[in-house]
Order: C-alpha cells, then sequence, then structure tokens
C-alpha cells in the first residue's frame, strides 16, 4: 500500500532554530570558539532533523542562525532569519561564557531550551545559569540542558543523557506548535450529559492555542443525503470493504434483527459518514469541481469529535465504522496519517489523544475505563486464578465506539505488539490488523439506526500510556498519565469477561505500572483516582513527554507512574520548590497561568 505523508491542514511547517552563543570579545577570544560553538549547532542540527518526525510524516527541519551570536546586534538578525523561516522553537547553545540577557531569545510564545556545553576549558555551565536567570527575571521559562559528565573541548558528540534532553524537548516543541491555530471541530454538540463534550472554547483557546469551529449533525445528513461527498471515493472505498473486512456474526435477536439490505444500507452510511467527517475537518478540492467552494475548504481541524448519541444514532447510522477507520492509520486510499476523532463529541478525551498523536505520529485508541477486574471477582466469574502480570488485577478499556484498527496489536515493534508511526507501517502490517479484527452489526436496542462496530482484543505485552484531560471549576484543566501495558487472558476467560459487557466492541485489558504509592497503590486505585470515564491509549511509554507537553502549555499532572530521572519541565519550576514535584507543578502552573492566557 502507499504511505500518503504531507501536512493536509493550512498552515507552514514549524521550524527549530538554533543559535550557537559565544563570549563577545574579539582578538583571538572570540575567534577561538567560533569553530566549536558552530559545531555544536550542526551536531543538534543533525540529531533532530535524523530523529523527529512531524505528525505528518515528514522529517522535522532546523535553521541555523548566519552567524554565531555574541550580542543584541546579532541575535536581531537571527531573529530576523527565524520570522523569516517561520521558526516557532528554539534551541540555544554554548560551550563558553555569554553575556546571558543580550543573547537570548525573548519570543514570549516560543518554546525555548538552552544547551550549554559540559567541559572545565569555557564555562558553558555558568552561561547557563546566567541565561536561565535572565530567562526567569523576564518572565520567560526555559529549558536548561546540561550534560552530567565533563566532556574535552574538541569532543563534538552529544552525550546520551543530552540527547535525550533535546529531543524530549523538540518533540514537545513542535507538537504545542503544530496545534497552534488549528481547529477543534465540534459535529454536534452534548452527548448523553458527557462533560467531556460540553466542549470549552476558553480551554482550547487559552491553554492549547486552538480555535474552536462547531457543525451541527443536520449538515452531516445534509451532505449525505445530497451526495456532497466523492462519489468516486465512495465507490473505492465501499468496494475496499467489501473485498478486505471480516464481517462477523450479528448478535441481535431474529425478532428485531435488520435485513440484509439495511445493513447493506448501513455500510453505505458509515463510508459516506466517514467522508463527510474528512471533508468536513481538513476539506476536499474534489468538493470545489462539484460546485461546492464553500464546502470545499474544510475547518483545518486538527482533531474532532462526533456527538452521535443519542439525536444521531437514535434513528441514523452509528458513528462506530466511521470512527474506527478514521483513527486508524490506513484506509481505502492507502497508509496515511490518523484523523483524531473522539467518539460522543468527547472533546477532552479528543485532545488527549491529539497531543500523543502529535509526538508519536501513530493511531490511538479512544475507550471507556469500563471495569476493574479484581483477582478475586475474576476468580468467582471464570474460576481462573490471575498470574504474571495480571496478577494485581487488570482494567477492562472498552467502548461502543471504537478504536483504531492499529489498537489490535498486530503490528509489531522489537518482536512485541505495537502501534507504529503511520510513516512505518507497511501492507502487511495493515493486512494483519484487518485479519484481527471483525465489524459486527450494532445492537440495535441500543443503536436503533444500526451501523457496524469493531471486534478485536488488543494483544498482550504492548507497552501503552494511558491519559486523560480533565477540567475542574476553580482549577482548570489538568493531566492524568498512566504507562502500563495489555495483557492477554486465556480465550475462555476473555470471552466470559467480554460477554458481561458487549462482545461486539473492541477490548482491552490494561494494567499500569504500579509503583506501591499514590494513585498507583494497586490497580484499583488508579481507577477509582481516574477523572473520567474515559481515556485515550497510546502505543510506547510517552509519560515523560507528555509531562513535558504539559508543563509547556502550563496544564499540571495529576497523577503519574513515570520515573522522576525522565521528566523535563521548564527551570524556573525549581524557583517554586524542589521536594514534591506535583505540588510543584501546580503552583507553578497557577502563578504562570495558560500559556495563551
Amino acid at each position: 500500500m502507499n504511505v500518503i505523508t504531507g501536512n493536509r491542514l493550512k498552515g507552514a511547517k514549524p521550524r527549530i532554530g538554533i543559535r550557537p552563543t559565544l563570549e563577545g570579545r574579539a582578538y583571538g577570544v572570540r575567534e577561538s570558539l567560533e569553530t566549536q560553538t558552530m559545531n555544536m549547532a550542526q551536531s543538534v542540527k543533525r540529531l533532530l532533523e535524523s530523529s523527529l518526525m512531524y505528525s505528518f510524516g515528514e522529517p522535522v527541519e532546523c535553521v541555523i542562525s548566519d552567524t554565531t551570536i555574541s550580542g543584541v546586534a546579532e541575535a536581531m538578525q537571527a531573529e530576523e532569519k527565524f520570522q523569516k523561516e517561520n521558526v516557532q522553537v528554539s534551541i540555544t547553545v554554548s560551550p563558553c561564557w555569554c553575556y546571558g540577557a543580550e543573547v537570548i531569545d525573548t519570543d514570549a510564545f516560543r518554546p525555548k531550551a538552552i544547551w550549554g556545553f559540559n567541559g572545565t576549558e569555557r564555562p558553558g555551565a555558568v552561561f547557563l545559569a546566567a541565561a536561565v536567570a535572565a530567562h526567569n527575571q523576564k518572565g520567560l521559562p526555559v529549558f536548561g540542558i546540561y550534560g552530567e559528565d565533563v566532556q574535552d573541548k574538541d569532543d563534538e558528540s552529544i552525550p546520551d543523557d543530552v540527547k535525550a534532553k533535546l529531543l524530549r524537548f523538540a518533540k514537545a516543541a513542535v507538537a504545542l506548535v503544530e496545534m497552534r491555530d488549528k481547529s477543534y471541530l465540534s459535529i454536534g454538540s452534548v452527548s448523553m450529559g458527557i462533560a467531556g463534550s460540553i466542549v470549552s472554547d476558553s480551554f482550547f483557546q487559552k491553554y492549547l492555542g486552538m480555535r474552536n469551529e462547531y457543525v451541527d449533525m443536520s449538515e452531516v445528513l445534509r451532505r449525505m443525503n445530497l451526495g456532497i461527498y466523492d462519489q468516486k471515493e465512495f465507490n473505492q472505498a465501499k468496494k475496499w470493504a467489501q473485498e478486505n473486512l471480516r464481517f462477523g456474526e450479528d448478535k441481535n435477536p431474529p425478532d428485531i434483527r435488520h435485513t440484509e439490505e439495511k445493513k447493506e444500507e448501513s455500510l453505505d452510511n458509515g463510508i459516506r459518514l466517514s467522508l463527510v467527517i474528512k471533508d468536513l475537518m481538513a476539506g476536499n478540492p474534489a468538493l470545489k469541481a462539484q460546485g461546492y467552494e464553500e464546502e470545499s475548504h474544510g475547518h483545518n481541524a486538527l482533531a474532532s469529535g462526533f456527538q452521535g448519541q443519542r439525536n444521531w444514532t437514535d434513528f441514523l447510522v452509528n458513528g462506530d465504522f466511521s470512527e474506527a477507520m478514521l483513527n486508524s492509520s490506513f484506509d481505502w486510499n492507502g497508509i496515511r496519517q490518523p484523523y483524531i476523532v473522539a467518539t460522543e463529541n468527547d472533546s477532552l478525551n479528543g485532545a488527549s489523544m491529539m497531543m500523543a498523536n502529535l509526538m508519536t505520529g501513530s493511531a490511538q485508541v479512544f475507550a471507556d475505563v469500563r471495569t476493574y477486574w479484581s483477582p478475586a471477582a475474576v476468580k468467582r466469574v471464570t474460576g481462573y486464578e490471575l498470574e504474571g502480570d495480571a496478577k494485581h488485577g487488570f482494567i477492562h478499556m472498552i467502548n461502543s465506539g471504537p478504536a483504531a484498527l492499529d489498537g489490535t496489536g498486530a503490528q509489531t515493534k522489537d518482536g512485541a505488539p505495537f502501534i507504529k508511526p503511520f510513516w512505518e507501517v507497511t501492507g502487511s502490517d495493515v493486512e494483519n490488523c484487518i485479519d484481527q479484527t471483525e465489524f459486527r452489526y450494532a445492537d440495535v436496542s441500543l443503536f436503533s439506526g444500526g451501523g457496524y462496530s469493531t471486534d478485536f482484543m488488543t494483544k498482550g505485552k504492548m507497552p501503552m500510556t494511558a491519559c486523560r484531560l480533565n477540567l475542574m471549576d476553580g482549577l482548570g484543566p489538568y493531566m492524568q498519565i498512566a504507562e502500563g501495558y495489555s495483557i492477554d487472558l486465556p480465550e475462555q476467560v476473555a470471552d466470559t469477561i467480554d460477554s458481561r459487557t458487549d462482545p461486539t466492541w473492541p477490548t482491552t485489558w490494561f494494567v499500569p505500572r504500579l509503583t506501591g504509592t499514590g494513585a498507583f497503590k494497586n490497580v484499583y486505585t488508579m481507577m477509582n483516582k481516574w477523572g473520567a470515564n474515559h481515556a485515550s491509549l497510546c502505543a510506547g511509554h510517552i509519560g515523560a513527554d507528555l509531562i513535558t507537553l504539559c508543563a509547556m502549555l502550563r496544564i499540571p499532572v495529576a497523577m503519574h507512574n513515570v520515573d522522576e530521572a525522565k521528566m523535563l519541565r521548564p527551570r524556573n519550576w525549581d524557583a517554586f520548590g524542589t521536594l514534591d514535584a506535583e505540588s510543584v507543578d501546580y503552583r507553578a502552573c497557577q502563578i504562570l497561568g495558560p500559556l495563551y492566557g
């Protein structure tokens, strides 16, 4: 299958600007540092461009200032270049003393970091400390990066600990600026009183720098009924679905079961709904060719949510097929960047999915945090004694809005189940994901309009991170993070437990990594302290990356099980205390306020 990369939304690529700074004294001092300083900048550029990708599958681009920077005049020259090149992130590097307040980047909205070289010949660490102090005094948060081990002055390598911090900072910073000025598209309104689908424009604007766009579901129906979608793509999608997808057993009783004609209509409308949501999010030039100029533009939406229940699903096809296919990293067109579409228009879970997707490029799994199964409960219901990773119990993650097909875990990385960045997905990965998925007809007692859901069980041993943004009156937004693993259960045990909910929905058995304290004292406590009914599941342990991004956005993290040694926050966080990192995070975010507020 072909892999489709490239930015489908409006907006130039956000580049990373690298600022080599040095001592300003001429007549031998500055001249002796020019080569070393510029080589540091080149090394950082090579590292970032070879390691990081934009969410749309192209390598991150870096821009180095034309000259080294020794004072205000050269800092301004660099800034002029950066503005022309759409630099929205900056990293300053230096092996030596520089005139701190004169050489720093003073753009208030640009995420910034400084790498001060740890060498004894010249005081790069002294400059770093002085520059951090200047940033703090001016109210400009900065990430200070300093290697643990001393390097020789002619050592042009980047130590592993410095690499890790540079990459973590850059990954989060690029995600932040990719969000800026994009939209969250609310399709419909509040679903069944779910608080997350009460879309807060203040949150999106002040904390994420995003716009909010709103479309009534009647607009979706208008486009479906009037054929305002690409008919050629519809035919292609239906042929692909009929030839590739596996359709499972209809569990509905015969007396309420839909006819075969109704089921075919449901598949057709599920495809139409998918096309309309894509067009609403990103636009489609094919609509202009049909005479629909306005509709062709889309809403430049990085993420969206579909209300569905119940105003729509009580008489029209549910959103399950559409949400499953759009959130996957492939469809009938090939392998491509997932569309982030939140079930039930849960905008806060949609924003959580979006943040994780921006930093990984991979599909996200939307799920209910449904049920904690204790070892005693499993023993009582199934007779099975939990063991291994599941010995302390597990959480049943399942939802009536199907998850991305990538959530099967049918892709692999290092021999273990995984969800790859979409640009690494292969045709055989797609075949494996489809092979592990059955499309099952909806329970018409819940979804009288019909539709197709996805039925799979995520393979065990996949490293996963659950995350969730919440809003609280008087506090504002806060993030929750739980790193852990998917697990396998014996088939009979899994079927017994799964059938108690709905066997036509996708299931992930999730176990958080326990610490023995706080929210991660045990599995029950983690679920009991989760802030809402939904979570976003991402492959890999990305908690530290999320913490860095949240710090940039001034969103405190309420609970996590991330190793403290991996955490990277701006250096001004240190001024709020050093012992209780969670409380420090809250104080810093409260005092600094939202990034765009």
